[in-house]
């Protein structure tokens, strides 16, 4: 708060000779105006018996005098006296008016300003709070981001992996179609018919043939693990009917350099 404006002594009592004096001086101004007046108004019969035109610029004129002499009723008259106590006591008068225009323009201004204060404080905490706010969501932002994210990878694991268990099962079927289909139509030949024993080895059992169903099975899961190496060594349990019948339709196909080593057709490529 700021400090008051320092009180000017005010003394309205001012000296009974001052007072006389300006009230002297106010009751010679005031006869003088009313010399005048009358001076206006015999100045105005008079002119009224010459001609219509000056009676006309008269009347105007009395008009104009008499709006002027009502404006200066109103008002009070401004006399400056040459007696300095009279001046002194009117420039206090005036000192403490301005004093406590000032005071009112003072205590004006620090409401206002407190006022803008308060404002400012509330902006401020509005503004802390929409900060706060916007971090939140931020964060959120970036959680859910994260989250879209991860459910996006797991649903593309989900479905690939729908995909393979369906693709296993087809395989199964396919397979199991396939096993009933050679079995059906491509059963082992019956034992002692035309499967090769060992030399003055009566004793010992004849090799165990394996069904062309099995062949194609070892040439597939040969193909698909390594399919850089996909050739398979022929030995006795492979039927050679069955492997005359792989080669004449173009299911497996044999090594250019060794013709006991066979692979199966790449299909897929």
């Amino acid at each position: 708060m700021a400090e008051k404006l320092p009180e000017i002594i005010n003394d309205s009592v001012c000296p009974v000779d001052a007072k006389e004096e300006l009230l002297d001086e106010c009751e010679s101004i005031w006869k003088q105006m009313e010399e005048c007046q009358s001076k206006l108004m015999l100045l105005g019969t008079e002119t009224l018996q010459k001609s219509d035109a000056k009676l006309s610029l008269l009347m105007m004129r009395v008009k104009a005098l008499t709006a002027e002499y009502n404006q200066w009723q109103k008002r009070s008259p401004e006399i400056i006296s040459t007696n300095p106590d009279v001046l002194v006591a009117l420039g206090k008068e005036e000192l403490q008016k301005v004093k406590n225009d000032l005071e009112m323009v003072l205590s004006t201004v620090q409401s206002k300003n407190k006022k803008i204060e308060e404002d400012l404080k509330r902006e401020q905490q509005w503004h802390e709070e929409q900060e706060q706010i916007l971090d939140a969501l931020n964060g959120i932002e970036e959680e859910m981001k994260k989250q879209v994210v991860q459910f996006s990878e797991k649903r593309a694991f989900q479905e690939l992996e729908n995909k393979m268990l369906k693709l296993r099962a087809y395989k199964e079927e396919l397979l199991n179609a396939l096993g009933e289909f050679l079995e059906e139509h491509f059963p082992l030949p019956e034992k002692g018919g035309s499967a090769k024993k060992k030399k003055n080895s009566s004793e010992e059992p004849a090799v165990q043939l394996i069904t062309l169903h099995e062949i194609l099975e070892i040439l597939i899961n040969k193909l698909m693990s390594t399919p850089h190496e996909p050739y398979l060594t022929i030995n006795d349990s492979f039927w050679p009917p069955y492997i005359e019948l792989l080669l004449r339709y173009g299911i497996a196909l044999r090594h250019p350099e060794d013709p006991n080593r066979i692979r199966l057709e790449a299909f897929h490529q």
